[in-house]
């Protein structure tokens, strides 16, 4: 089997690292990342400039073949996907900090997988609650190889992805969830330079309803969040309301 790891923290985080290391039990892992933190990119390609895809030994990686791209966590994927062969599976993560609910849309990690996925690859995004003063991203890798194998064993339905989030913790067990409403409340700081020139920063709290069933939910009461999440953006249930737009 050919597990292609990619991230958004950058080919550094400790995070990666621990994916791949982990992930070596199923078969050949070869780990694409960006040379620095893509953070909250989403899904955004490089279709303007070229792309430097460069294999690196100072990273850590040991035995596992680690390259960096100039580029966005999709851009790895992609990449990755073309120039070392299709995967038999695309991981992304573990992840710095939860990614659900909302966050889905602009997340970088996810974006990953998201990718893998329209390619028609299965694919999963790890993320990991980053509250607490250790990050646990060992015992998060234990569960990423059973779920990743069981992926590879079941596969996935056609345009769908799983999204997981483990709470930084032994867990208690898995829950299959649904997106919460997890977000965001964006507001916008205003600071001065030392010439009097204003700035902005965009800073933003964290909310969600503690709703039972959610991913929020699961890893606020110790478990690990499974969430399967569609490409197919279609709100089928409005098409036929929507539908008198049309006649009329």
């Amino acid at each position: 089997m050919r597990i292609l790891v990619a991230n958004d923290d950058g080919i550094f985080s400790p995070g990666i690292k621990a994916l791949a290391f982990a992930l070596r039990e199923l078969g050949e892992v070869n780990v694409v990342a960006p040379d620095v933190e893509q953070s909250g990119v989403g899904h955004s390609i490089t279709f303007r400039r070229p792309l430097r895809f460069k294999h690196t030994a100072s990273a850590g990686f040991g035995e596992v073949p680690a390259y960096r791209v100039d580029g966005t966590p999709a851009d790895c994927v992609v990449l990755g996907s073309n120039l070392l062969g299709r995967p038999d599976l695309v991981v992304s993560g573990i992840n710095i900090g939860v990614n659900m609910g909302l966050d889905l849309t602009h997340s970088g990690t996810v974006a990953a997988a998201l990718e893998g996925a329209s390619l028609g690859i299965p694919s999963i995004a790890f993320s990991l609650d980053a509250s607490g003063e250790e990050l646990r991203f060992e015992e998060a890798a234990k569960h990423a190889l059973r779920i990743s194998r069981w992926v590879l064993q079941n596969g996935l339905p056609p345009k769908t992805l799983l999204n997981v989030n483990f709470p930084n913790r032994p867990p208690r067990g898995i829950r299959i969830t649904k997106l919460s409403t997890h977000r965001y409340e964006d507001s916008v700081v205003e600071r001065h330079d030392p010439d009097g020139r204003p700035y902005y920063w965009v800073a933003g709290k964290p909310t969600a309803e503690l709703q039972e069933g959610t991913d929020f939910w699961a890893v606020q009461h110790g478990f690990v969040s499974v969430t399967p999440v569609s490409l197919d953006y279609t709100a089928y249930g409005f098409l036929e309301q929507l539908g008198s737009l049309a006649e009329g």
